[in-house]
């Protein structure tokens, strides 16, 4: 894909987004609204489009175990690289380097790669199974740390409050809905056309409606360069370009995946870091100033370096 094709393709996100910043910035729209819109996104309009879609693909097609594998394997060096970096710079609290990890490593699927996705593939396809991967085992990781090292503040020992967040974790609209429709798929259950037809009128309204709300919060927040930390620094190259690189290297390179499924994965990893990030620094009370930061610097990176990363694994 040359770079004026992946520019054009990158118009109705930058339309999406871009309003969103500027309506913000004219207060025509207030930015608080940006949670109402993501809340919507999130809880309801990717929930029907990922459902409406895995139940009516070929799963066999869709979790291609081998390039998934690999992808977890990259993720896994990533890991270990962030947790030295961390060990390194002297961070000796498992939460703040379970937070930096999750910052360079888990990508913002549902706000980010699922409308980057349909707008320059007509799918998000690829997504569900690394989805399922970073809610399933990443992000299980991370609250476990996080669950076990806060203060007892909660009823129950630390057991009972880390099934809770597990639990919870778990029943989230978007893997609830992954796992309704791969269950129905097996099955083969009919399911009536008007609710396939719903889950799909819902479901197109997730693209635009969750860029709009990112760039509502961006526009009502703002937008700190000269603040940028070092450290801040340092996590936005590693997620935006060290480890899209990662993923190339040890998935193309070292476990042969090629075609298309070697440009989702690099381009997955080339997401931002996840707004779940904030959600768990708030709760945790942990890195909460970087996390907000990491989450708006690295979604406007990600934007910038998309033509770079279509042009370079897609050309």
């Amino acid at each position: 894909m040359g770079t004026a094709a992946a520019l054009e393709k990158l118009v109705p996100v930058l339309l999406a987004f871009g309003g969103g910043v500027l309506l913000a910035r004219r207060k025509t729209v207030p930015a608080e609204a940006s949670k109402a819109f993501a809340d919507y996104a999130f809880l309801f309009a990717v929930p029907c489009y990922l459902f409406g879609n895995i139940y009516a693909s070929d799963l066999g097609a869709l979790f291609d175990w081998h390039a998934i594998g690999a992808y977890a394997a990259a993720a896994a060096l990533a890991v270990l690289l962030i947790a030295f970096a961390s060990g390194v710079r002297g961070l000796r609290d498992p939460r703040d380097v379970a937070l930096r990890v999750m910052a360079g490593v888990q990508v913002n699927t549902a706000y980010f790669a699922v409308p980057v996705f349909i707008t320059f593939f007509g799918t998000a396809a690829p997504i569900f199974p690394v989805l399922l991967f970073q809610v399933c085992v990443l992000s299980l990781v991370v609250i476990s740390i996080m669950e076990l090292g806060r203060a007892d503040e909660t009823p129950g020992g630390p057991g009972q409050r880390l099934s809770r967040a597990v639990g919870a974790s778990l029943a989230t609209p978007v893997v609830l809905a992954c796992n309704a429709g791969i269950v129905l798929n097996l099955l083969s259950v009919h399911l009536p056309k008007v609710v396939l037809d719903g889950a799909s009128f819902v479901g197109d309204s997730a693209s635009p409606i969750a860029l709009f709300a990112l760039g509502l919060h961006l526009g009502g927040v703002g937008l700190d360069v000269r603040g940028t930390s070092r450290e801040e620094m340092a996590l936005i190259a590693f997620k935006c370009l060290g480890f899209p690189l990662l993923a190339w290297a040890v998935c193309g390179v070292l476990f042969g995946v090629r075609g298309e499924w070697l440009t989702y994965l690099v381009l997955i990893a080339a997401m931002p870091t996840p707004q779940n990030l904030f959600v768990f620094a708030q709760r945790y009370d942990v890195g909460v100033d970087l996390s907000a930061s990491l989450v708006i610097k690295s979604s406007v990176v990600s934007l910038l370096l998309l033509p770079l990363w279509l042009q370079t694994v897609a050309g």
